[in-house]
């Protein structure tokens, strides 16, 4: 019997990666998307690796209850059950807080946060059915907080405490709840931070040289960004695996990264690293 995992923010980067090679390992992978007019490059990319047949293109706002209870709905009344869910769907954020307005950290929390809440919290019933699982892509950036990302990095802290906490419990009924965090990844997901380099210098006033060398030090790391294919088969050996952890790095650089945090008890080691990102 064919099992159904639903993965969120499918249009590009890890999203559609994950979707194909679920479906290369055997899995009916309901690829969703704000907007499914976005689908051309998830779409090529399966029909290339042969498993079109496998996806399933859904629509889904993950910050919208209508849109994420009809979605699920539909799952269910479709293929009668759901195996597990990737919460990959996010959007970056870069800014610093007396500079932005609080409506700006709200809606990053909407989205990185409740959005993966709200997914959640919709399939977990059914999960409880499967025996199933939820893998959820945060970020280093939810382990290390990152100068100029405080609201994102927030998000993803937030996203991490609650899995974390949810992990024991919801394994008393059967369900596997694991956090996958990417360091840089080559992917579209630079590309929905929106960033305005030339506006956010225009207006960074006294942060302008902090700003300046952040940028410089970003730039440098997505230069060399693990690729989005690879991150996904992180994700897909969560997906398949026998026994698997609660937490999850997708390179070397992330796993060396996150263990700056897990090893660092009076934040000392954090701040030394993360300060000479801002040195100008």
């Amino acid at each position: 019997m064919t099992k159904t995992v639903l993965i969120t923010g499918t249009s590009s980067g890890i999203g559609a990666h994950t979707a194909v090679a679920a479906a290369r390992s055997g899995w009916r992978a309901v690829a969703t998307m704000r907007d499914v007019s976005r689908a051309g490059v998830l779409t090529e990319l399966a029909r290339s690796a042969g498993v079109l047949d496998l996806i399933d293109i859904r629509a889904l706002d993950i910050t919208d209850l209508d849109s994420v209870t009809s979605c699920l709905d539909g799952v269910i009344a479709d293929f009668g059950a759901l195996d597990a869910v990737v919460n990959n769907a996010g959007a970056g954020h870069v800014g610093t807080l007396e500079l932005e307005r609080i409506d700006d950290v709200r809606t990053v929390m909407e989205v990185n946060f409740f959005g993966t809440v709200l997914v959640t919290k919709a399939a977990l019933p059914h999960l409880r059915a499967s025996g199933g699982r939820v893998l959820t892509v945060t970020s280093v950036g939810g382990v290390v907080g990152q100068p100029f990302n405080e609201a994102y990095c927030a998000a993803k802290f937030a996203v991490e405490g609650f899995m974390e906490s949810l992990a024991p419990v919801a394994a008393t009924v059967g369900v596997t709840v694991v956090v996958i965090e990417p360091g840089a990844v080559a992917s579209g997901f630079v590309g929905n931070v929106g960033l305005d380099a030339t506006g956010l210098m225009a207006s960074a006033g006294p942060y302008a040289p902090a700003l300046t060398a952040y940028l410089a030090r970003t730039a440098g790391a997505f230069a060399h960004a693990q690729s989005a294919a690879d991150a996904a088969g992180v994700i897909i050996s969560a997906l398949t695996a026998e026994d698997v952890p609660f937490r999850m790095q997708t390179s070397p650089g992330a796993r060396a990264f996150a263990g700056v945090k897990l090893a660092d008890l009076d934040g000392s080691g954090v701040i030394g690293l993360t300060t000479t990102w801002v040195a100008s």
